[in-house]
């Protein structure tokens, strides 16, 4: 089980559309959590068109494990998100809190959670956690400590950069702290192919190579900004024609490849070796 943490340092970059775009084209079973303390999720509003009533979700969550009954209580909260996807490639939702003043109240059943969140590994689940934007009050920081992968979700442009860098440090010193510089690293929004670029009129957004470069992380992978493919998740919009093959629907996939690539390789470093003794 790989257990993959998006957040994002300021503004509004796409974390949740990201997280359920990635989600929905993954390759595995998987389980989409929506830890953003904000309270702000547009799964029901959005993707579910407002036809399913918010659950729970975490709250009761918090509550069953006040009562001892935290693993029970998981399955009952999630929701399948696409009733069609085969077996191998289902995809579950655990939703959040309605309002973000609830937030606070998530504090205690983050590593908890975390624990029983690894726990289906037994049935080949993954995990993607939206963890919305960091360092909010009862921000879900135990789930990024114990990320297989966590990826700072950023646009390409200098105000997004520049709301990024900070955060992008503290990252680097808290995971190089525990030897896991490896286990971070940068998703990026693309803007330069659809950034419309009249002579004069706009500045062109910075590369893939010159955002690692300034947030001294890794670009993972990428997605084009595709608004009106975007809304599909974020506003439950029509599909637009050929949306199977669009530019954003392809870099959901090839993140999602780029992701298990970092995941297997890291995991196989840390394997024992049969080499030893005689």
């Amino acid at each position: 089980m790989a257990l993959i943490v998006l957040a994002s340092a300021s503004g509004s970059p796409g974390v949740s559309t990201t997280a359920l775009g990635l989600t929905l084209n993954w390759h595995r079973p998987v389980l989409l959590v929506d830890a953003d303390p904000t309270g702000s999720s547009s799964v029901f509003a959005g993707y579910f068109h407002g036809t399913h009533e918010p659950t729970g979700g975490l709250i009761n969550l918090a509550l069953s494990l006040r009562e001892g009954t935290l693993a029970e209580a998981l399955p009952r909260e999630t929701l399948l998100l696409d009733p069609e996807a085969p077996a191998e490639r289902s995809a579950w939702f655990l939703p959040g809190i309605r309002a973000h003043e609830q937030a606070p109240s998530l504090l205690p059943l983050w590593e908890p959670l975390t624990e029983q969140l690894r726990a289906l590994e037994r049935h080949g689940q993954d995990v993607i956690v939206d963890a919305g934007r960091l360092g909010l009050a009862g921000w879900p920081q135990p789930l990024i400590a114990a990320s297989d992968l966590t990826l700072l979700i950023t646009r390409s442009s200098l105000p997004a950069l520049a709301g990024a860098t900070s955060w992008a440090k503290t990252l680097r010193t808290q995971f190089a702290g525990v030897g896991g510089l490896s286990r971070l690293g940068v998703l990026l929004v693309d803007e330069e192919r659809r950034w419309p670029m009249p002579t004069g009129a706009r500045v062109r957004p910075y590369s893939a190579r010159h955002i690692a470069k300034a947030l001294q992380l890794p670009v993972v992978a990428s997605v084009e900004w595709e608004p009106e493919v975007a809304e599909v998740y974020s506003h439950g919009a029509r599909k637009p024609r050929k949306f199977e093959s669009s530019g954003l629907l392809r870099g959901y996939r090839a993140s999602a490849a780029a992701i298990q690539s970092i995941i297997g390789a890291n995991q196989a470093a840390l394997a024992p070796t049969n080499g030893g003794h005689a």
